[in-house]
């Protein structure tokens, strides 16, 4: 029987991203020479997890197995990418058994550890010396969901104390706070002369970018410390064989996700209305739609440039996105579904939908309900869709993003 493993990522409006996704599939294709390999997008990037999916049904899957590539299981991992793949499953007769996030793992931690070195290095540091006058911000993408977001804190002190710095603090791309100039700002007040800013990121992006100009912006601020930054992961060694255990996770039937800090199952503390929603995915309206490689307003990066283009440009912008992508979605979404779905432990099948707390900034850097960057150019109105948004509770918090407090 085919062996057939479908690699579902989240998806960026940022070409160079979806080159770096692709090009860990290759290493996973490589690796694993006795299975055949897709990936596929929730949103913007081509193709998307469907079509992936379809590639292997027609090539004589009859049971596949599908891995998040996430760092950690937020509302994307336990709602959007279920809700994708319970769909398909559903309607193809085809058993999908779901693996888990990378998560908090030794050998993420390893490849952390070593693109950290790399850049303390590249700075003049020997291994070996001391980091007493050095302190390590950590930088996480930042989720509506307390569970990932605190993973970001615990990976930062498991590099803080297995490096050796005189200090560490946490901060965040978006959605949650603090956010990497408050954060900065922060740290600076602290007496240390050297900063390194770390993206625990997967791939570049948007947020990645974002997140090395704001530490330029504090860096001219505070000329007197050296602030460094640190490259993201990318598709190191050491997560490619994480993504590989996942995978034998899931064969083993080992495959547990840490459903006791979930809060759709648990009433975690601030979070307790949410327990128990309906899963969907919210992704439909930019399923597919294109990247900066297919955009005539940015080269190869995604500049935002549709945010501030005349309206000409736009609607020009628009017509041939249009034409490109012929993005009718006319596939069916049945929304609350029965998550018959073959998930062990069923980890990711909790029933709800994931909340994406108003200004939710992506990597595509669209806040959900208000403006869509490359969306709204193509005349999507997210408030069109029969979603739940379920209020983030600390959305006015003085260090999050502003967009946050939007209604």
């Amino acid at each position: 029987m085919m062996n057939a493993l479908m690699l579902c990522g989240h998806g960026s409006r940022d070409a160079a991203a979806m080159e770096e996704f692709s090009g860990l599939a290759a290493k996973l294709v490589k690796r694993l020479p006795d299975w055949t390999v897709e990936h596929g997008y929730l949103e913007f990037a081509r193709p998307v997890i469907r079509e992936g999916l379809d590639r292997l049904r027609e090539g004589g899957a009859r049971r596949v197995l599908a891995l998040p590539g996430m760092l950690f299981a937020a509302g994307h991992a336990k709602n959007d990418i279920p809700s994708v793949l319970n769909t398909y499953a559903a309607a193809n007769g085809l058993p999908i058994d779901y693996g888990r996030e990378l998560g908090i793992d030794p050998k993420m931690i390893r490849a952390a550890g070593e693109r950290i070195r790399e850049c303390l290095r590249a700075n003049g540091w020997r291994d070996g010396e001391p980091l007493h006058d050095t302190m390590l911000v950590v930088v996480g993408r930042g989720a509506s969901d307390p569970d990932a977001n605190s993973n970001v804190a615990k990976v930062m002190r498991m590099l803080w104390e297995g490096l050796g710095f005189g200090w560490g603090e946490t901060a965040y791309s978006g959605v949650t706070f603090p956010l990497v100039g408050p954060g900065l700002e922060h740290a600076s007040r602290l007496g240390y002369r050297r900063i390194v800013v770390f993206p625990y990121f997967l791939f570049t992006g948007v947020l990645v970018r974002r997140i090395f100009d704001e530490t330029d912006i504090v860096a001219a601020r505070h000329p007197e410390i050296a602030f460094l930054k640190a490259p993201y992961l990318g598709a190191h060694d050491l997560v490619v064989e994480t993504f590989v255990d996942r995978l034998h996770e899931i064969l083993d039937g080992t495959n547990n996700m840490n459903c006791g800090m979930c809060k759709y199952r648990e009433q975690v503390l601030g979070f307790e209305a949410e327990v128990g929603l309906p899963q969907e995915s919210h992704h439909h309206h930019v399923e597919g739609i294109g990247s900066s490689a297919d955009c005539t307003l940015c080269d190869r990066a995604c500049t935002g440039a549709c945010k501030t283009a005349p309206a000409k440009a736009l609607a020009d912008h628009r017509h041939g996105q249009d034409h490109a992508h012929g993005h009718a979605h006319d596939h069916d979404h049945p929304h609350g579904s029965d998550h018959g779905h073959h998930h062990h432990d069923h980890a990711a099948a909790h029933g709800h939908v994931h909340d994406h707390a108003h200004g939710h900034d992506h990597d595509h850097g669209h806040d959900h309900g208000h403006s869509h960057g490359p969306a709204a150019a193509h005349g999507h109105d997210h408030g069109a869709h029969d979603h739940v948004h379920h209020p983030y509770p600390h959305a006015d918090h003085p260090l999050g993003p502003r967009s946050m407090a939007r209604r």
